[in-house]
């Protein structure tokens, strides 16, 4: 008898081998030339090599193009990529910035070929996953954003360079002065630049809110003024000055670029609510940038303790305002690095450290946590209680992760955050704590009544 054959049913591929980039290519990117590998059979050569001036990232864009490439992955080197991500990005290609701690290769064989044949392969079975990069606007603030904080850090090198300079000629303004930036030390330093040695006259500069009386800054300038620290000192303040200037141009940058944004809210129908007023403190924006901000988000996201304008404007320039390229809070916060961690084998938890990262949006929530310290806000209240646990470094960090969560649904959402202050918040945690006492004490067949109003956390056991 003959045997009937059986008719095999077609198996469906799993989802995750549904995702195939077909068209795909890899580019090992360097500082003189980049290497680029495609399929096979689009061409003679499946690998390439073109220079990196301009003319020949056009070339490279054009022979992908030709070869039918829709897609691109690439090794994120230093900023050389940068150029051609954009060139390719233009031209309206798929790119994939990729993180190169997550392109293993096979140990023994490593070339700039094997590098970008490797890369086309993973890229190919959709192994890799694309860093977060934002869109062209966002990336113009963060490039101004970032410029600005370099000044600061140079304007900050060279205050330190005057007071070397200072001490070197034993002239003390920094025992007597609590800043010498301040208007009385910068009186004092212009005056000893421009010829004054007379201790008393440069002393009577002494503006009427300092501390110490003329007598004592009069003996703080009794120095050895020798004109090798003198020169030290006019070229660090004329540096300071032009540093400065530099300062109130980029600040023009960013506001000219602040008010390119769309706005998403008008201002005439839900006006921004007032905040106190302060007086600007020193490296601080020339411009108040909470109603430009205000527009671009739709909410105040300067509610929010610890975060003021300046901070609110570096979170967007590293994040952007498209929240939804991260699905929950979770995964926000993860990729901050400031979700705990989660390190399990054999069914224990071994660890539950964040991972280490230089997330500069991180440092942002960070510094904004460590601001919190004697602040009498719900968030304020939650920071000296897991510093009262876990010690301050762990404590800053579940303080910037619920900040970070708190500015994500805010964007995310549009919500407004109300803040319900410190009394509320120990109130919470008090009930929250008599009612865990009060379900152990039952698992014992105990009870648990209040002692006395005047003691608020007075239990007794019956």
């Amino acid at each position: 008898m003959k045997r009937r054959s059986r008719k095999r049913k077609a198996v469906k591929l799993p989802a995750e081998l549904k995702r195939v980039n077909l068209n795909a290519a890899g580019i090992d990117v360097g500082s003189a030339s980049h290497y680029v590998a495609i399929p096979e059979g689009r061409d003679t050569e499946t690998v390439r090599e073109f220079k990196s001036f301009t003319a020949d990232l056009h070339e490279l864009a054009n022979w992908l193009s030709d070869c039918g490439i829709t897609t691109v992955a690439m090794e994120s080197t230093g900023v050389y990529w940068i150029p051609l991500f954009e060139i390719l990005e233009a031209r309206g290609f798929e790119v994939y910035l990729v993180n190169p701690k997550h392109l293993k290769n096979v140990p023994g064989r490593k070339s700039d070929v094997v590098d970008c044949q490797w890369l086309q392969q993973l890229h190919t079975f959709g192994l890799l996953s694309a860093s977060f990069r934002p869109d062209q606007q966002i990336c113009e603030l963060r490039a101004y954003t970032r410029q600005r904080d370099g000044l600061v850090k140079s304007v900050s090198s060279h205050i330190h360079a005057m007071q070397k300079a200072l001490g070197l000629m034993n002239i003390q303004l920094h025992n007597v002065l609590s800043d010498i930036t301040g208007e009385t030390g910068f009186r004092i330093i212009r005056a000893i630049v421009a010829g004054e040695r007379n201790a008393r006259k440069l002393a009577e500069f002494r503006d009427r809110r300092c501390k110490n009386s003329v007598e004592i800054i009069e003996k703080s300038l009794v120095g050895n003024y020798k004109p090798e620290h003198l020169f030290k000192l006019r070229q660090e303040l004329a540096l300071y000055d032009v540093y400065q200037t530099m300062l109130a141009e980029c600040d023009e940058a960013i506001e000219q670029c602040l008010s390119g944004f769309a706005p998403k809210i008008n201002v005439a129908e839900k006006p921004l609510a007032p905040k106190a007023a302060k007086k600007r403190r020193k490296n601080e924006l020339y411009f108040d940038s909470r109603e430009y901000l205000y527009k671009m988000v739709g909410v105040d996201v300067t509610m929010i303790d610890g975060l003021d304008s300046y901070s609110v404007l570096k979170l967007i320039g590293e994040v952007g305002l498209d929240m939804s390229r991260w699905p929950t809070a979770n995964h926000f916060s993860s990729w901050l690095g400031l979700a705990p961690g989660t390190k399990i084998s054999g069914g224990k938890r071994l660890s539950g450290k964040t991972k280490p990262s230089a997330n500069r949006a991180a440092e942002v929530f960070r510094m904004a946590a460590f601001t919190l310290s004697n602040n009498s806000s719900a968030l304020g209240g939650f920071f000296r209680r897991m510093k009262t646990r876990l010690g301050a470094p762990k404590a800053i960090t579940a303080t910037a992760h619920k900040i970070a969560r708190l500015f994500y649904t805010m964007i995310r959402f549009g919500k407004d955050y109300v803040d319900t202050g410190a009394n509320h918040y120990e109130e919470q945690y008090r009930s929250r704590v008599i009612k865990n006492m009060q379900h152990k004490a039952q698992k014992l067949g105990l009870s648990l009544v209040l002692i006395t109003t005047e003691v608020p956390m007075g239990l007794e056991v019956s």
